[in-house]
């Protein structure tokens, strides 16, 4: 997962996955879905004024159509 903001344009995305040819669909205005277009997979989330759309970063809810399990996790090993 990567998690993209620019400052200036007042744009978020948030990507999951490796990049692939993909097509957007807007599902609310300013809110974007990118699929693959191959497997057709959610590949990122994209908001314009991100900001002007949360008064807090708390307020922000993303209900993404994916499901991520962090239950096969390792910790990372210290390099000392």
């Amino acid at each position: 997962m990567r998690v993209y903001y620019d400052e200036e344009g007042d744009f978020l995305e948030i990507s999951i996955g490796k990049p692939a040819k993909s097509y957007a669909e807007e599902v609310k205005p300013g809110v974007f879905i990118r699929f693959d277009e191959k497997t057709k997979e959610v590949k990122s989330v994209g908001i314009f004024s991100f900001k002007k759309r949360a008064k807090e970063l708390k307020d922000i809810k993303l209900n993404l159509p994916i499901e991520v399990s962090f239950s096969t996790l390792k910790p990372l090993q210290k390099a000392f």
